[in-house]
């Protein structure tokens, strides 16, 4: 555990990518293969679930540093992590647990099923154990939160260099549904379990931001162009006579859409599909905040079968036959995936059309036609290219649509986090609505914390705290007196909110201090803009 805590210390002490792999290797060198395999897990996103409540969390920490829950609650919310405000106000202790990493997990995992007085004295008795920074891993464990800025890339690549396997290699072998509780560091990284092999998705290849002129990419006919489908992007495996859908962040999500399970059984053995789960109702595609209702659903009802039908729309096959064809360039993957799905002819399997323009301005008015055909923009990619891992440069870009804005109203502000943590900089916006007795009032559409530069964010803050009306905790209403320009992706009606609409990714674009709040949008506005 100590080791483990003195890795995220140096971890957190770096930016430099090369000291982060370094400190990495040397670390998957000395550990233990138990520990290296939870470190893998903890990495990749596999933590234990969380085991106690964080209410009783910060309830047992102000009792151990025999302070008030009230200047604990206002300590917290200066500092801006729960994990780091434990750690910090509870009593030091410079002694070691003595445990290991894979110890200290094991506990947690089992720690969910203990009474509420053996779980306070198992975390009481650990936190009076550990030092500054182990018990700031140990809280982070205990939350279910553990982001230290490492990405799966790195760990990879510092993984590759002990073990002698190669990044591709590795990354493949990392995939899938595998547990630290089920599995073994020797079976995880150099075995070869079938099972797991049969239900294993291929890690996904993510596209960067358009980020030159068309021109740039040379000639168009380089290039194949599909529309950025609003969705869930998803691998459809059926191997072994078994049907597996796994979403972008390997999560097997095969029971929540039942009908791609069934059509995916109709595809050949050995065949994976990559692809956007899609709402697709009497022949149009929906909007994302529709399939939102399907999503982390474990049974699924004939009532939102009806509801919200999805559809998987395919624009690769990365399997075929059994074999993987990645390494065939994008056009001879594209040519047997049209085939294949041309032949089986199933409603939920649909092709994404594959568009072939002659010159860059053609692509250019089709991207124009990206909101009447419900996507986000367009996908470039090149014909030659293969399936690459991960995020590479240079085959496949997407470029997406121009964002939707309209002009709201702060009204309230909450501190940052981290850096921003002595800052009001997470705010929430209004637009104007005329209520049932005809009175114009602000109602709150969106909450947005980025976009500013610090010299806004300070700006901003010295007004939030001038014209402050209440507080609430973190929180301060405000007088309304700025207007902001907001764009967001997406707007869709949602009974969720008291607004009536809900905003998709909302982001600040910039301080609009040449207007008046009376020449803010309206909620009506803003319903304008949803598609019809």
């Amino acid at each position: 555990m100590k080791a483990f805590a003195d890795l995220v210390e140096m971890l957190d002490s770096t930016n430099k990518t090369s000291q982060k792999v370094a400190a990495l290797a040397d670390y998957f060198a000395q550990a233990e293969d138990r520990d290296r395999l939870w470190t893998i897990a903890i990495l990749s996103g596999r933590r234990p679930p969380r085991p106690i409540n964080t209410t009783l969390l910060r309830e047992y920490a102000a009792e151990l540093a025999d302070i008030p829950l009230w200047l604990f609650e206002e300590s917290y919310h200066i500092v801006g992590d729960l994990a780091e405000s434990i750690a910090l106000i509870v009593p030091t202790n410079r002694d070691d647990s003595g445990k290991e990493l894979w110890e200290v997990l094991g506990e947690i995992v089992l720690l969910k099923a203990k009474t509420e007085g053996e779980k306070k004295a198992y975390v009481v008795d650990m936190w009076s154990r550990l030092d500054y920074y182990s018990r700031f891993v140990f809280t982070k464990f205990l939350t279910g939160s553990f982001r230290i800025g490492i990405s799966q890339k790195l760990m990879t690549r510092a993984l590759s260099q002990v073990s002698g396997i190669g990044e591709d290699e590795l990354a493949y072998r990392l995939t899938g549904g595998w547990d630290p509780l089920g599995t073994t560091y020797r079976e995880l990284v150099f075995g070869q379990n079938e099972q797991a092999q049969v239900s294993k998705p291929y890690p996904f290849y993510l596209a960067y931001a358009l980020e030159g002129g068309l021109e740039e990419l040379g000639p168009v006919s380089d290039w194949a162009i599909e529309h950025k489908w609003d969705g869930i992007r998803g691998q459809l495996i059926h191997r072994k006579e078994e049907v597996f859908l796994w979403s972008r962040g390997e999560e097997l999500v095969t029971g929540s859409y039942p009908e791609l399970s069934e059509a995916g059984s109709h595809l050949p053995d050995g065949t994976v599909l990559d692809g956007e789960i899609l709402p697709f109702k009497n022949g149009q595609i929906g909007l994302f905040n529709d399939l939102q209702t399907r999503i982390g659903r474990k049974t699924v009802g004939k009532a939102i079968l009806a509801k919200v039908p999805v559809v998987f729309r395919a624009y690769d096959l990365l399997e075929f036959g059994g074999e993987d064809i990645r390494n065939r360039s994008y056009l001879e993957r594209r040519q047997l995936l049209e085939s294949l799905l041309a032949e089986l002819g199933h409603p939920s399997l649909q092709l994404s059309t594959r568009f072939e323009f002659g010159s860059w301005e053609e692509v250019a008015e089709e991207r124009e036609l990206s909101r009447e055909k419900r996507s986000e923009g367009l996908m470039l990619k090149r014909t030659a290219a293969p399936y690459r891992l991960g995020r590479k440069k240079g085959d496949w870009w997407k470029w997406k649509t121009s964002p939707l804005t309209i002009d709201a109203v702060l009204t309230y502000a909450m501190r940052g986090h981290g850096r921003r943590t002595n800052l009001f900089t997470d705010y929430t916006f209004a637009l104007w609505h005329t209520n049932e007795q005809g009175e114009k009032e602000l109602v709150t559409v969106a909450k947005a914390y980025s976009g500013l530069t610090d010299s806004e964010f300070a700006k901003v803050d010295q007004i939030v705290k001038r014209t402050t009306r209440e507080r609430f905790g973190p929180v301060r209403s405000v007088e309304p007196t700025l207007v902001f320009e907001l764009a967001f992706e997406g707007v869709a009606f949602s009974k969720r909110h008291k607004s009536g609409v809900a905003v998709r990714f909302p982001r600040i674009l910039r301080w609009r201090q040449d207007k008046k709040i009376e020449e803010a949008n309206s909620l009506e506005d803003l319903k304008s803009l949803i598609p019809g």
